[in-house]
């Protein structure tokens, strides 16, 4: 349980007065159902977290339509002294979107205007989901560098909280231009969009909002490539692991590759293209990188299963790369596995080593510029044995990223500076941000 003090109840009613003035009747909720559906997240796949939750509860909710109302919610809360939690579609799977300290969940889904696509850019606000953005700027003749796994997410969500993923081996992760320009919110009594443009907007990304809400973003579009989904098996996981490299540097650069050893393969949705008892290689290829592909692959000892059109068959893909093998391992046998997110050249060369590390150890592996990353699926038994797996992977050469925490563990003291000038009264997100001598959060990713 959250061990922050609650907020007074008087406060939060009369915030909820003046929010339905600004929003209407619909535009806020006190109801029982939504503040539950406000509290959770998808910090269920880790059991480290699953263990201390519940982590908090709301005690409103606030559903505004544009990025201009969100900035007119984030005013009221503070005028009030109600701590305020910003929420996409509450696909974070580490705590992030909890209301630690109860207060205001700011829920931004129905802000989701696509204000305008450009050439070589695209204007949204905050609750614009990732797929929505991509089939705008598809109709333009461009696409987005990379959108996330998940691609129902919000854009503010993905921006807030994520960090890289179709569209990375070639693009990198949020931290390398995909935002260009942001409106933020910072939590003063006469809170407006504060826009920002290039490098100014850096300290603003993948801090959860504790030290600004994004109201309105604009990203990067590049020209749109004709795609294709490509589906793989082998014998033995180590063919996989083999052709990572290689297809990663395919030209044109793919858009995501990601391998599984046949136990995690197995776990994913039905699909005749994912045999069962054989390791998986998926990528999403240029048309015209398919042919060296399939030679890669028959030189290595596999079979192509399938080559799929369509933006439908390539998003599908994306929803079995990063996190998700590991949801679905879960699903298939619950309350038995963790992960951690790993990355390093080991991960291709010395995979009966890097298994070993966790009783049960399984990797989800995908290909990227530098170094292979992926997911380390272990049997979990307890919080202590999960970190002190660290220590073996680090004498491994391999880094790692724990995703057992909630903590802001990217630039957190730059984080906690700007935060002392954009949050005064610590009332964004409270309980995401170590504002004095942060922690240590086992990441070395």
């Amino acid at each position: 349980m959250s061990t922050l003090p609650a907020v007074d109840p008087a406060r939060v009613d009369a915030l909820a007065a003046e929010l339905r003035t600004l929003l209407g009747e619909l535009g806020v909720s006190d109801e029982d159902a939504s503040l539950e559906r406000a509290s959770i997240d998808g910090s269920h796949l880790s059991p480290v977290i699953g263990e201390q939750l519940p982590l908090g509860r709301a005690q409103l909710v606030a559903f505004p339509t544009t990025a201009e109302q969100i900035a007119e919610v984030v005013g009221a809360a503070v005028r009030h002294g109600v701590p305020i939690t910003p929420r996409g579609k509450g696909t974070g799977n580490y705590g992030q979107g909890i209301p630690m300290s109860g207060g205001l969940v700011l829920d931004t889904s129905k802000a989701r205007a696509i204000i305008e696509v450009g050439d070589g850019y695209l204007i949204a606000d905050a609750g614009a989901t990732m797929i929505a953005l991509e089939q705008a700027a598809a109709k333009t003749g461009q696409q987005l560098p990379m959108y996330p796994s998940t691609a129902q997410s919000t854009l503010g969500g993905f921006v807030s909280g994520g960090s890289g993923g179709t569209g990375s081996i070639k693009n990198g992760m949020l931290h390398t231009g995909f935002v260009t320009a942001l409106d933020v919110v910072h939590a003063v009594p006469d809170a407006q969009l504060v826009h920002l443009e290039g490098e100014a907007t850096e300290p603003y990304i993948h801090n959860y909002g504790t030290a600004g809400i994004l109201a309105r973003i604009t990203l990067r579009l590049e020209p749109l490539q004709e795609w294709r989904a490509f589906l793989a098996s082998f014998d033995d996981f180590q063919q996989v692991l083999d052709l990572i490299t290689p297809f990663s540097k395919l030209e044109p650069t793919p858009r995501l590759v990601s391998g599984d050893l046949a136990t995690l393969a197995e776990a994913l949705p039905k699909d005749p293209a994912i045999p069962a008892g054989r390791a998986s290689l998926r990528a999403i290829l240029d048309v015209a990188s398919v042919d060296e592909a399939r030679a890669l692959v028959e030189a290595a000892g596999g079979r192509v299963e399938d080559v799929r059109e369509g933006a439908q068959a390539t998003v599908k893909l994306s929803m079995t790369s990063y996190n998700h093998p590991i949801e679905w391992l879960q699903k298939a046998y619950p309350n038995t596995y963790f992960h951690v997110e790993v990355a390093g050249d080991a991960l291709t060369t010395r995979i009966d080593e890097v298994h070993a590390v966790y009783e049960g150890g399984m990797l989800h592996i995908e290909g990227q510029k530098d170094r292979p990353i992926g997911m380390l699926a272990g049997r979990y038994t307890s919080a202590e044995d999960v970190y002190a797996g660290f220590a073996k992977l680090e004498a491994l050469g391999i880094g790692y990223h724990n995703p057992h925490q909630w903590f802001v563990d990217y630039e957190p003291v730059r984080t906690a500076e700007l935060a002392e000038t954009t949050d005064p009264q610590g009332l964004l997100n409270p309980g995401k941000l170590q504002r004095a001598a942060p922690v240590a959060t086992g990441s070395q990713l």
